[in-house]
């Protein structure tokens, strides 16, 4: 078996594998997605997570309160107006928090999923004067019909990119830093590699290496620090941080008592 720990293409990881670990990681190899079946996750990539919001309406993600703690870039001055977008955003867990504590912004919120944008179009606080919501692919270049390049202050991408086949980590990465200001931060958290939740897949789920599929047709990749600071140097941007956060999930009606590993990191477009 290989040493994932410390194999530099993958690269080390927040937390030291156990026996049993390994043991899971070994089986999840001895049966991968088909090519074929790879090939049709990524065709309905869309519809997948149409699907997913249409069982789980508003339900599944709790609001993002602690986003303005890691990122004290949200914060800022109330009297200065910056301009956000956030990638991804789902029904709205992490632009409606920030509005709510009186944040100052313009957002611009997008998504691959039409029926998740309807729900944050629908949401109480949604003002049109405030922020623009809209469908599109952020690895196309969709996201410049909308957004005028060199015009962003902040650009979130929290638990975005892991969903994103690997193939297209970069040209998202491209795409993003195109509609930054000189200057301007992205500010990323998702998966790191060895979280509680990689370590759960079984065997049939595996599509590549730290890539899988879940249940419901979403997928998910866990990155290691030097990969994902790779990516970022390569899509040109300035690594700010860029490192692994750790957590503890404890939950003792339902016996849970795992170790969670995000990974966390603010990037500058060169001025």
């Amino acid at each position: 078996m290989v040493d994932r720990e410390e194999n530099p293409l993958i690269g080390h990881s927040a937390r030291t594998l156990s026996e049993e670990d390994r043991q899971k990681l070994q089986k999840q190899d001895s049966r991968l997605v088909s090519s074929f079946q790879a090939q049709q996750l990524e065709k309905n990539a869309k519809k997948h997570w149409d699907l997913f919001y249409k069982r789980n309406e508003t339900r599944f993600f709790k609001d993002r309160h602690w986003t303005t703690r890691e990122f004290f870039e949200l914060v800022g001055s109330t009297d200065e107006r910056r301009t956000l977008l956030e990638v991804g955003c789902g029904v709205g867990n992490l632009i409606y928090p920030l509005i709510e504590e009186g944040m100052n912004f313009f957002v611009y919120a997008c998504d691959l999923s039409p029926r998740a944008v309807d729900f944050v179009k629908s949401n109480a606080n949604y003002d049109e004067a405030k922020m623009k919501a809209f469908q599109c692919d952020i690895t196309t270049e969709d996201i410049f019909s909308d957004i005028p390049p060199g015009s962003v202050d902040i650009v979130t991408l929290i638990f975005v990119l892991s969903a994103i086949h690997p193939d297209k980590f970069l040209v998202t990465l491209k795409n993003i830093i195109s509609i930054l200001k000189p200057g301007g931060l992205l500010l990323l958290r998702d998966y790191g590699l060895f979280d509680m939740a990689q370590l759960r897949f079984k065997a049939g789920n595996k599509i590549a290496d730290n890539f899988y599929v879940r249940q419901d047709g979403t997928r998910s990749y866990f990155f290691s620090e030097e990969f994902l600071e790779e990516l970022l140097i390569l899509a040109g941007y300035e690594v700010v941080e860029n490192a692994y956060v750790q957590r503890k999930t404890i939950n003792i009606k339902e016996d849970i008592d795992a170790d969670r590993v995000f990974i966390q990191g603010k990037y500058r477009k060169p001025v």
